[in-house]
């Protein structure tokens, strides 16, 4: 039974559009400029030229490296159905040489429809791999090696690169290497005789421009106009939009996003939350969803933790508080006990606890690691005596009693205060 709100069916399209990689970044494909159109070209030349190149894609984790060379695969397959074979490797999973080579000949054989054996030994491997390049090459058949996390297959004496790298040497294979790495460095571990097989190309990924942020805004949440979702819900919805992307307060919430994380994976996870916040009933993507999808993915767990605690856990944080502010040497229980009894002698509060209560609210902050001990010395001691500090800063702590509904207001005194 097909979905009848053209609400319903427009979030079910944007979500589907904001999980699909091949989607968002086919925005790129269409500039010069852009590290698609660069990486196709070198790609595409060992193709058709029957040339061996050698990559590396250098970028912060989240910036679409991945997502952009998946794209070019596939255009390329699509392109030259019969003429290209992609070998994937990850560094987690294969910066073993021996693991990697053997990694290397399944995936070959797979491809080719041959018999793999578990048993052969690194040499053979190897020997299958060197005759497999060179029986594609006469093929006229490219080989894409794709090295994901690439630094950490240049641990060890990084025989595996050498190897493919030296193999790309010979006239008759026709290979392509790309590493993918979020170490800007990651050409500067490669030893010198593998440095010197190496085609020094680099394509730096970065978070998005202002320009680019507006255009891929834009090509996830506008509704096509040629679809099946009514023309006038569409136009209405696409107008909306619009005048929401623009607003100063939108803008706003963009600008503490990237504040945080400006790369593209943070990005379409914050759209995609604020999809799934949309009404159905309006049917419209408003400024709302937007708040209260910034406030779901920049969700602070010590924040939440606060909101569990007693009144007299946030009596111990606010005095660990004021100990790290009169900068004392070491801190602990005793030590905390004596702040505790200076604020209710100088405040006269009603919240006074006996010691025993007090330590057993100190071990659950402990617990809730909001507190730790400075060090692991002191086993056989109690934990009355041993030093702590807190893992809380006084920022979090000032919005956690803010946020805290029945807060004592002398707390908020004695946080404003410091001292």
């Amino acid at each position: 039974m097909g979905v009848e709100n053209p609400a319903e069916q427009a979030q079910v399209l944007l979500r589907t559009r904001l999980y699909n990689p091949n989607f968002i970044f086919t925005i790129f494909s269409d500039s010069p400029g852009s590290n698609y159109s660069k990486l196709k070209y070198i790609m595409s030349s060992s193709v058709t030229e029957a040339c061996n190149n050698s990559v590396l894609l250098l970028g912060p984790r989240g910036c679409g490296k991945v997502p952009i060379l998946e794209l070019v695969i596939k255009d390329l397959l699509q392109e030259y159905p019969d003429m290209i074979c992609v070998v994937k490797l990850n560094g987690l999973l294969h910066s073993d040489d021996n693991c990697a080579l053997k990694e290397i000949a399944r995936q070959l054989c797979m491809e080719h429809h041959l018999m793999f054996s578990k048993m052969a030994s690194f040499d053979d491997n190897s020997q299958f791999v060197l005759s497999m390049l060179r029986e594609c090459g006469l093929a006229h058949k490219t080989v894409i090696f794709v090295l994901d996390e690439f630094d950490l297959f240049t641990q060890g004496k990084q025989r595996l690169l050498y190897s493919l790298l030296d193999a790309m040497q010979s006239v008759t294979s026709q290979a392509v290497v790309i590493g993918v790495s979020c170490r800007l460095d990651a050409d500067q571990l490669l030893e010198k005789r593998v440095r010197s097989r190496f085609s020094h190309r680099k394509l730096l990924f970065l978070p998005p421009s202002q320009e680019d942020l507006q255009k891929i805004l834009q090509h996830a949440l506008l509704l096509p106009t040629e679809s099946e979702l009514p023309s006038q819900y569409v136009a209405t919805y696409n107008t909306k939009l619009l005048n929401t992307l623009s607003d100063d307060k939108f803008k706003d919430i963009i600008t503490s996003l990237c504040e945080c994380d400006s790369t593209l994976n943070h990005l379409l996870r914050f759209l995609f939350a604020a999809v799934c916040h949309m009404d159905t009933k309006p049917g419209f993507l408003s400024l709302e969803n937007f708040k209260t999808a910034l406030s779901s993915i920049q969700r602070q767990p010590k924040l939440e933790a606060l909101k569990d605690c007693s009144i007299l856990e946030l009596y111990i944080l606010v005095c660990l508080r004021r100990l790290e502010v009169k900068e004392q040497e070491t801190t602990n229980f005793n030590s905390l006990m004596k702040e505790y009894k200076s604020v209710h002698d100088s405040f006269q509060t009603s919240d006074y606890y006996a010691r025993n209560v007090c330590l057993r609210a100190f071990e659950h902050l402990l617990q809730r690691q909001l507190i730790s001990l400075v060090d692991n010395r002191g086993h056989g001691q109690s934990v009355e005596f041993r030093p702590v500090r807190l893992l809380i800063s006084s920022y979090e702590l000032h919005q956690g009693l803010k946020s805290y509904r029945s807060c004592p207001a002398i707390l908020h005194k004695l946080i404003d205060r410091g001292v």
